[in-house]
């Protein structure tokens, strides 16, 4: 029997509502939600809702620090149940960061087992370990049961949470923090509490004091792994200032000296948020992949601290160009940014400078220091009236006595017999009978005249604000000398250097192992290389429509220029260009050489040489080949020429005589000091023509003679003498070559 189908109820209404307005508005739902109450600390407690709701947790535990450790996963579990209904693994992550000595730079936590390590590995599992707070969550929460801080209802509402802690630590800044939302990120590095509190102290003399010249107390991030922060003292003031920058951290090291002149250098830090063994991975992967060609071997050594040995390929190499070569491509080197995004006031989200952010923290202190003060003052107004009523008590013990046994309703009696106020008359009846010793009055007495005391000091800090920042500034300077310079904890970890100026190319070399490789550039200008010197090239297969074009050796370190039409030098380096088996790249992936222009010559660079450089039009100077080398993409102008005109030839200048010829296939031979020597130009006329322009030139030796190869290969020389009819002055029109000159009209003479 089949089953009989019941049709659908139909909904009592439908409304239709644009897709568009639906998205948004449960993105923004979404967002708002992950910007407040997930990834963006308060600028005042420098806390997340997670960690907030962890220290108070364990507040609720007594898990003070010096008492009993309790197992992280009751902690996990009340603070999951009470105040964080989110996964019990992200609590205790949270935990677990706070409890790291390595991440957290004033941990909150004081941990017990295995929290894990600067290698990355995980810590053992909550009902493993144990944890209660350390001094500085101490800090952090004191006046939290005086009425310091706001609190609303938990997510269910059966009980309270903070909104925000009462913050006597700058924990913000001291130990940072970093966090994605929607649509905006924090990054917050860890700083010096000590310096913090002094830059604070300032702040609090002169309010309108601004980043910079806070600057004067934090030099900048104090990270728990240490290292050495190696930026421009202007660009970390610059970060301070707009709130957004970065750092450049390096790990710290020392050469240790072996045998016989041998050294290593040894890693004592590294730079924060890098896993140690991930690091050492990268190096080991770069040596397989032969890009680390100064260094050897390398080696972890840690026990409690790090030490990462790195042995030299030989102990000839330069060992800070070898940890330079590191530098630039390992995790050795990070760039740690900073990105002052906090929730001010605990609802909107901007980013701030370092003034504004310790100006939160000392409005908070402030706001915190008037709630416990009028907390306390009603306090100590409510015990004074108690103590009122204790004394009228103790002055008509007998008559009390008589009214509360022989009355019925004692409590209006006592109000109407001695004028008291129902509070006292509730603590009279309250009383325990050993309280009614003859010594009593006086000490209620005693309790009442220090409390007056008390209120009257209260009374004055509440009335002047100058009395506030007073108290403040006292606080302030506890935290300061809690974790002073001279304390463990407070000592600074960091420290500043300029990063060592290293000649650039001499870094670029330490980075390719030199090896002997041919170049191959085929007809339509695409570049390869190939290992090895080859001489026979035969072989070589060419895209279709493509033949080879010209070859040559040279080696990996190699940095090559290509003179183009367009007049300009452009610089590849060997080592960038692709080898294998294939076809390899068109040289315009690697310039930015224009669509017109074309290559006129490739050749290595060595330095020092001279060329001679001529157009069409047959104009042309020699050069300095270190006048040649650009470092960008876009090349260095040298032959000044403008469409149609086109560089045409280069020659190396090899002696005292040049020989042009052109397109007309007239040659000309005159002096080399006739031709100028400059840096950039058009240059002066080296031959004239009716028609056609210049096809090629050489320099030559007088003494030796002029030599030039046929189309076949074959070399062919004359004499100066032989020469005499085609000698002239420059700009000459010259006369047809001597018999055997190629029809090409060409010398057939290369750059070496």
């Amino acid at each position: 029997m089949g089953k009989r189908i019941v049709p659908p109820e139909e909904p009592a209404e439908i409304h239709d509502v644009p897709l568009r307005e639906a998205l948004e508005e449960r993105y923004l739902a979404y967002a708002l939600s992950t910007i407040m109450h997930r990834a963006l600390p308060d600028a005042r407690d420098g806390l997340k809702p997670v960690h907030r709701r962890i220290l108070y947790g364990m507040r609720l535990l007594r898990l003070d620090p010096g008492t009993a450790f309790k197992k992280s996963a009751k902690i996990v579990g009340d603070v999951m149940g009470s105040f964080h209904p989110h996964g019990d693994q992200a609590i205790y992550d949270a935990m677990v960061r706070l409890a790291q000595d390595f991440s957290s730079r004033y941990p909150l936590v004081d941990g017990q087992g295995n929290f894990g390590n600067i290698d990355g590995d995980n810590p053992a599992a909550y009902r493993y370990t144990e944890a209660r707070m350390t001094d500085v969550a101490r800090l952090l929460l004191e006046g939290i049961d005086e009425d310091g801080v706001e609190f609303r209802a938990n997510y269910d509402g059966q009980s309270k949470e903070p909104v925000v802690l009462p913050g006597g630590f700058p924990n913000l800044l001291a130990n940072g923090a970093q966090g994605i939302a929607v649509g905006m990120a924090t990054s917050i590095p860890p700083h010096n509490a000590a310096e913090l509190c002094d830059a604070a102290l300032h702040l609090i003399e002169k309010p309108d004091a601004k980043s910079r010249a806070l600057l004067k107390w934090v030099k900048g991030p104090d990270f728990p792994t240490g290292g050495i922060i190696v930026d421009s003292k202007q660009a970390i003031a610059e970060a301070y200032t707009t709130g957004r920058g970065s750092f450049r951290v390096r790990a710290r090291w020392e050469q240790e000296e072996g045998a016989r002149g041998s050294w290593v250098v040894v890693v004592t830090e590294i730079p924060f948020l890098v896993q140690k063994s991930r690091l050492i991975e990268k190096v080991a992967e770069l040596l397989d992949q032969k890009k680390l060609p100064l260094v050897g071997d390398i080696r972890d050594e840690s026990a409690e601290d790090v030490r990462i040995v790195i042995e030299p390929k030989s102990k000839n190499v330069d060992p800070a160009l070898m940890m330079e070569s590191l530098f630039r491509l390992t995790e050795l080197e990070s760039k740690i940014p900073l990105n002052l995004n906090v929730l001010i006031k605990g609802k909107v989200p901007k980013v701030v400078g370092l003034a504004e952010c310790l100006r939160e923290w000392l409005d908070h202190l402030r706001d915190v220091l008037i709630r416990r003060s009028n907390y306390r003052k009603a306090q100590i107004e409510h015990r004074l009236e108690v103590l009122g009523g204790f004394l009228i008590a103790y002055l008509n013990i007998d008559k009390v006595i008589k009214i509360i046994r022989t009355e019925d309703e004692p409590k209006p009696e006592l109000m109407k017999a001695f004028k008291l106020t129902e509070v006292q008359a509730e603590a009279i009846l309250n009383m325990r009978l050993r309280s009614l010793r003859k010594l009593e009055e006086m000490e209620i007495r005693t309790e009442d005249k220090n409390l007056r005391g008390e209120l009257k000091g209260i009374n004055a800090v509440l009335a002047s604000e100058a009395e506030q920042w007073k108290k403040v500034s006292e606080q302030v300077g506890k935290v300061r000398d809690m974790f002073g310079p001279k304390t463990p904890l407070g000592k600074r970890r960091t420290t500043f250097a300029d990063a060592p100026e290293h000649d650039l190319a001499a870094i670029e070399e330490a980075f390719v192992e030199r090896e002997p490789v041919t170049v191959v550039v085929s007809d339509k200008g695409w570049i390869r290389t190939m290992k090895g010197h080859v001489e026979d090239l035969s072989g070589l297969a060419f895209k279709q429509d493509d033949k080879l074009g010209f070859a040559f050796f040279a080696e990996t370190t190699s940095k090559l220029l290509l003179f183009a039409t367009n007049g300009k030098f452009y610089s590849l380096d060997v080592a960038k260009l692709p080898g294998g088996r294939g076809h390899g790249e068109p040289i315009r992936l690697f310039i930015d050489l224009e669509q017109e222009a074309a290559p006129v010559a490739l050749f290595v660079h060595k330095g020092g040489r001279k060329f001679l450089v001529a157009s069409h039009e047959g104009q042309g100077f020699v050069v300095h080949e270190d006048d040649c080398v650009g470092t960008t993409k876009k090349g260095k102008q040298v032959l000044n020429v403008d469409m149609p005109n086109e560089a045409r030839a280069i020659t190396e200048v090899l002696g005292d005589t040049v020989a042009v010829i052109g397109d007309n296939r007239k040659m000309l031979v005159f002096p080399l000091d006739q031709v100028p020597e400059m840096a950039r130009g058009r240059g002066v006329r080296l031959q004239k023509y009716k028609d056609g322009g210049l096809s090629d030139i050489a320099v030559f030796d007088a003494k030796a003679g002029l030599t030039w190869k046929d189309s076949a290969g074959r070399e062919f020389s004359a004499t100066m003498k032989e020469l005499a009819e085609w000698q002239g002055t420059r700009a000459d029109a010259g006369r047809l070559p001597p018999k055997g000159f190629p029809k090409s009209n060409k010398f057939g003479r290369g750059i070496g």
